[in-house]
């Protein structure tokens, strides 16, 4: 096997962990062999098992204990339990309980070999159902958007909360975050989904062009005007515009667009009478516009009215525990699209992934998944099919942790907790309501901590 799969064995005999053990390795499995369901459930936690063969009866912990103790760790790894003639159907309650297969200690190497192919062969179809129910939107998944860490759960509660209002919204965000993606969960959350969703990346289109593509034109009105053409503003009607790199739109344009917010109105050029349209705008930047606005590259009075709403996706480097998921999920996509058979990633790439800081973020990752699934040549992708900038990369910078001058428990805590209700009530803007939600304690908990640490006046 290029990629040799890991295979636990747990049996408190000696000889049958060396037989097993010999037959296993020569058929090119990575086996890993323990002399107690103890020992087997701490490797289990601390390692990834294709499969584990663990004896039905032991001292101390038996197998229908052990595979109970395993819970959702035999999701990942098929656990096959082993039993002697008498106790066949001890065996069978096993699988009743959660084992995928049992078989007799003494069956012969090759009719181990089969139980266990064929095992993998099901783990393999039930992990690739699972990863092709996360593509289309399944578990972890909000509008497409895969993330089960706290700041963006907190984001999609934002976008239920906004979405049914016509309100501008602006989404800030570094490249690669993901904004078109939130715009479309917005437009889908909202009473305007059945209606179009039209994106522009405002710094896609030449500067003598942009005004055509937004607003259309009539037959003549410029050179290249050979016949009239309805802008996106009117193929939006009803629906949702997304206007993307709002920043790079020129300030000529920004008047017309600030026209637009203020009457409902559109002019297409060369046309004298104004058309109205229902759209709701929805924008994104990467830029500070407070900046720009200072700058003088955009206007004062359009910032305004394009920040009623905003919202920022946090960068992946700040939300570690949505790159497992994300890596799984491109990994589905990848499988789907290309026709390939990758199973997953080994415990050492995936975290490689996590330690690395994700400059590019969520785009950045979708190609690097995409690139290991093209060069891997077995069934898990490795650290060496990961480019050298991610493997040689320091890890991203952990949160300062406190030092206390002192062993009180109790002081640090109180030092703790001071420190993550200021933090919570920088993030929410001072809404303690909001904050205690982070907190993830009551309001009421919240208040009294607020007075007893003498934070109410902050």
């Amino acid at each position: 096997m290029p990629n040799p799969r890991p295979i636990l064995i747990i049996d408190d005999e000696e000889s049958v962990r060396h037989s097993l053990s010999g037959t296993l390795s020569r058929a090119g499995y990575a086996v890993t062999a323990v002399a107690s369901a103890r020992e087997g459930l701490e490797r289990l936690r601390q390692e990834r098992f294709d499969v584990v063969l663990c004896d039905v009866r032991m001292p101390e912990m038996d197998g229908l204990a052990f595979l109970e103790a395993a819970g959702g760790a035999s999701a990942e790894s098929g656990i096959i339990i082993m039993s002697a003639y008498g106790d066949m159907e001890l065996a069978r309650e096993a699988v009743r309980r959660g084992a995928v297969d049992y078989l007799n200690k003494v069956a012969s190497g090759d009719e181990i070999l089969l139980r266990i192919a064929i095992v993998e062969q099901r783990l393999d179809l039930r992990r690739e159902n699972l990863r092709l129910r996360r593509v289309v939107g399944g578990e972890g998944s909000f509008e497409g958007i895969v993330a089960r860490s706290a700041p963006m759960q907190q984001l999609f509660r934002t976008v239920e909360k906004i979405a049914e209002f016509k309100s501008t919204v602006l989404i800030l965000g570094e490249s690669g975050t993901g904004k078109e993606l939130l715009a479309r969960a917005v437009h889908n959350r909202s009473s305007r989904k059945d209606k179009p969703f039209v994106a522009i990346n405002c710094g896609a289109i030449p500067e003598n062009l942009l005004e055509s593509e937004l607003f259309g034109h009539v037959r003549g009105s410029f050179t290249d005007a050979v016949r009239t053409k309805e802008g996106l503003f009117e193929e939006a009607d009803g629906g949702t515009l997304f206007l993307d790199e709002i920043g790079e739109l020129p300030l000529p344009l920004q008047v017309k667009l600030l026209r637009v917010l203020q009457e409902d109105e559109i002019r297409r050029v060369g046309e004298n009478r104004p058309r109205k349209v229902d759209v709701r705008i929805l924008a994104a930047t990467i830029r500070d516009l407070g900046a720009e606005v200072s700058a003088g590259r955009f206007r004062e009075d359009l910032f305004y009215r394009l920040n009623v709403l905003s919202v920022k996706i946090p960068p992946l480097r700040d939300r570690p525990d949505d790159i497992p998921p994300l890596a799984e999920h491109f990994l589905a996509r990848c499988n789907a699209k290309l026709g390939t058979q990758v199973q997953g990633l080994d415990p050492a790439a995936m975290k490689l992934l996590v330690d690395y800081s994700w400059p590019g973020n969520v785009r950045e990752l979708e190609n690097l998944i995409e690139r290991a699934v093209i060069l891997c040549d077995g069934d898990r992708i490795t650290p060496e099919l990961l480019t050298d900038k991610i493997r040689k990369a320091p890890p991203a910078e952990a949160p300062a942790v406190p030092v206390f001058s002192d062993r009180s428990i109790k002081k640090a805590t109180q030092i703790i907790e001071v420190d993550l209700i200021r933090r919570a009530l920088k993030e929410t803007g001072g809404n303690r309501t909001r904050a205690a939600k982070l907190l993830e304690i009551s309001h009421r908990t919240l208040l009294y901590k607020l007075k007893d640490y003498g934070l109410e006046t902050d």
